[in-house]
């Protein structure tokens, strides 16, 4: 029997089959295996033991958030409370681009910074939107819903930031619970404690704890310099250009000449500079 996993609890695993969801464990070779099933993960199960028997082959999985088979991902990024952060946004993108899965970036709490605070981030918004990402303000509920519909979402982004706030407007009936921001640290307390696919009609969506760092040691450098997608429109002269030493370099150039966003350029050099020192 076959089926999807949508909840995670300890050593738990929640199992939908058609209409029923199903408490399972896992069988004992997958233990040995240390392969643990993942939210999102088509399992085949022994109903009447309770007993994940096999995960089935996975389009893509993500280490943080700990998911599988996800097609898109709602990056939501606050303006204020946690402050928005182009670096962590950057991060979360290429993480996503380098797993093939489709970045939508939400912007929350809009009404927490003026008009004028609001210009000075709106370039860097319609750059984002220039070089292909949706880009899309979290009072537009009607329009999240048609992009929401069909996919299996994965909602994640700092801590703080509104998931479950945003959640609560698409889940009517949810109630999740929502944290304070420290404004010390501006960060919120985890209010999300476990992985869990959300339905509703046409919607699948996880909620996820929330974070606001991110490891990219399972990843090569290339990886990275490939998923900056806009770096793509300005090949370079020289093979495999790592886009950072090289002065001929025509990404170099796009940023000098402001076709590349200069905070941009600089996320990407600090994520390369955390591959110093590793060899692959």
């Amino acid at each position: 029997m076959k089926g999807q996993v949508v909840k995670v609890i300890s050593d738990k695993f929640f199992v939908k089959v058609a209409d029923e969801v199903i408490a399972c464990k896992e069988r004992g070779n997958l233990r040995h295996m240390k392969t643990l099933p993942l939210v999102g993960d088509f399992v085949s199960i022994d109903k009447e033991k309770g007993v994940i028997n096999e995960i089935l082959p996975r389009s893509n999985m993500l280490i943080r958030p700990n998911v599988a088979n996800i097609t898109q991902a709602f990056v939501v990024t606050s303006f204020k409370n946690p402050d928005f952060s182009t670096n962590l946004l950057d991060k979360l993108l290429v993480q996503l681009e380098i797993n093939k899965i489709k970045p939508v970036i939400c912007l929350t709490k809009r009404d927490l910074i003026s008009d004028e605070e609001y210009l000075k981030y709106k370039e860097t918004i319609d750059y984002y939107k220039k070089i292909g990402y949706l880009v899309l303000e979290n009072t537009e509920i009607k329009k999240i819903k048609q992009v929401l519909e069909g996919e299996m979402t994965v909602f994640t982004g700092q801590t703080g930031a509104g998931k479950s706030t945003l959640l609560n407007h698409l889940f009517k009936d949810l109630n999740l619970k929502v944290g304070e921001v420290s404004l010390a640290l501006g960060r919120g307390r985890h209010t999300t404690r476990h992985i869990e696919i959300l339905e509703k009609d046409k919607i699948k969506v996880l909620d996820t704890p929330g974070f606001s760092a991110l490891s990219f040691l399972d990843y090569k450098k290339e990886d990275v310099r490939n998923a900056f997608i806009e770096f793509q429109n300005y090949p370079c002269i020289y093979k495999d250009c790592m886009h950072d030493k090289e002065a001929e370099c025509n990404v170099k150039k796009a940023v000098n000449s402001g076709l590349i966003l200069k905070s941009r350029y600089e996320n990407y050099l600090s994520l390369i500079k955390e591959f110093e020192g590793w060899k692959w």
